[in-house]
């Protein structure tokens, strides 16, 4: 019996067990499938053109264990203001086909903390060890990105693609690191790159969660005057902040919450960039 017919199996006999939460256990279409790349990036934040049909589907058919700590709980503090203004955009740690099952306690740390390896057992021990309805797989980086070597980072994509090919039926989101105010020039934009170019090449799925942080939602970029993670960047030797400046020209169009390490802008469009990952994975294609 192939691997991925023994997955199908294991998926029957989870849905059979696991049947009073509410919500199925769905094989996500992984790379081994996919035609090609799913980038979300600054470009997938007008969460309008999403028919909620797919939201809802999403809803139903994921599980999400997100692994991350302060930078990654941006994601989650957007998510928490969409919430607060539609129970469209719902979520939870319970399993209910109402909400989307997000799991980010647990497993704890992020893609370099304590190490740049520990997030690859503690995502095999997880899954190994009765993974219920967790069907995606999700971790965030800190700042370590900005100090890795280009062997760091194949570190990184090796144990993703290894993880993704024993264990076919999971979904796993590749991510960017943080902007850091080192400008196009710097080691941090080099590795992303080299997250991106290998994620582009091998049809993965990568949350670029840089390129969100390079933009205001009018379009305008922010990396090449050396935007940090803060939405702080330079203007002729100043320092501004396009967060603050976009808000104030927008007014009731940027949440209050609390958003680690940044403006709230930021979160926000991280959570719409989400929601549209949600709803590309759960068949909905942009545009239809």
């Amino acid at each position: 019996m192939s691997k991925i017919a023994a997955i199908f199996i294991m998926v029957l006999i989870l849905n059979l067990f696991f049947g009073c939460t509410n919500k199925k256990i769905i094989v996500v279409e992984t790379a081994v499938h996919r035609t090609e790349a799913i980038i979300i990036d600054h470009t997938c934040t007008d969460i309008t053109q999403i028919p909620k049909h797919w939201i809802n589907k999403a809803k139903t058919e994921f599980g999400i264990s997100y692994g991350h700590t302060s930078h990654g709980s941006q994601i989650i503090s957007g998510m928490e203001a969409l919430y607060a203004d539609s129970n469209l955009y719902s979520f939870g740690i319970s399993k209910s086909k109402n909400s989307l099952t997000i799991y980010d306690r647990d497993p704890k740390g992020d893609l370099g903390n304590p190490d740049r390896k520990t997030w690859a057992t503690r995502t095999r021990d997880l899954l190994d060890n009765g993974w219920g309805d967790t069907n995606i797989i999700m971790w965030s980086w800190c700042g370590q990105v900005s100090s890795a070597s280009e062997k760091d980072i194949k570190t990184y994509l090796s144990l993703m693609d290894q993880l993704e090919k024993d264990y076919p039926g999971v979904a796993f989101i590749y991510m960017t690191g943080h902007l850091d105010g080192s400008g196009e020039s710097g080691n941090l934009h080099i590795r992303n790159n080299q997250i991106r170019n290998f994620c582009m090449k091998n049809k993965k799925i990568l949350f670029d969660f840089a390129d969100i942080e390079s933009y205001d939602p009018d379009g305008n970029y922010f990396l090449n005057n050396k935007s940090s993670d803060r939405c702080d960047y330079l203007e002729n030797g100043n320092r501004r902040n396009w967060a603050d400046e976009w808000c104030a020209g927008n007014p009731g169009k940027c949440s209050q919450y609390r958003c680690a390490h940044s403006r709230a802008l930021n979160c926000d469009l991280k959570a719409k960039a989400f929601w549209w990952m949600m709803a590309i994975l759960a068949g909905w294609s942009p545009g239809k």
